[in-house]
């Protein structure tokens, strides 16, 4: 199991040492919620901030857009080289399109479905992405509760996706835990992000290590 640790849930007046502790801990990717006040009700951090992010940070860059205008904060980021640029279903209406924009950047394209929001959603396009991202909390907070249902969501993506693109990665954003983490892997999680979980742990090291099960 791959750990993203979420940098929503860091302490944003010591960022640069979160990501680097984070990073020296051995988590695999820095997961980087970019929200605009419109597509969520919050606002957080546009490419200023994310470029001292992506200097801190000795492994690549998970970007989740969580906004209206995807192409927009696509071109916007793209000139700092994450490995993922995931953007939401429910809000774009050029999906296939966006997918092929984001990879001219030679950026890993995913796609992120709420809660509500069906694995058949993405059938037309699991054969060109590199990752889903499945949300198991309603987006735009951190620390908020696991919803269970995404686990028999993850398991009909798995099997979608064994059939269409093997190499395409699933992820789970929110509320993962040790608690829950046998069940992820269980169902077919490649990648968990976690905010809380490793930020507000006393050991983040052993936090993050807690997951890669």
């Amino acid at each position: 199991m791959k750990v993203a640790p979420s940098i929503l849930s860091a302490d944003f007046g010591h960022l640069a040492r979160d990501v680097e502790e984070i990073c020296n801990s051995g988590c695999d990717l820095v997961h980087v919620d970019v929200m605009d006040g419109h597509f969520v009700p919050n606002l957080t951090i546009g490419p200023v901030v994310v470029s001292a992010v992506a200097k801190a940070a000795t492994k690549p860059l998970d970007i989740h857009l969580m906004v209206e205008n995807n192409t927009f904060f696509v071109e916007l980021f793209a000139p700092l080289k994450p490995e993922y640029i995931s953007f939401h279903i429910e809000e774009e209406k050029h999906p296939h399109r966006l997918i092929q924009k984001i990879r001219s950047y030679g950026i890993k394209p995913a796609i992120v479905l709420n809660p509500h929001t069906p694995p058949e959603s993405v059938e037309f396009l699991l054969k060109d992405l590199d990752m889903v991202l499945l949300m198991s909390v309603n987006p735009g907070f951190g620390g908020q509760s696991f919803i269970d249902s995404v686990l028999p969501k993850a398991k009909r993506l798995d099997a979608m996706r064994k059939q269409m693109n093997p190499e395409c990665l699933i992820e789970v954003d929110g509320g993962v835990s040790d608690k829950n983490i046998v069940a992820l892997k269980d169902a077919g999680v490649d990648v968990v992000v976690a905010g809380s979980y490793v930020f507000k742990h006393t050991n983040r090291k052993e936090a993050i290590e807690s997951l890669q099960i």
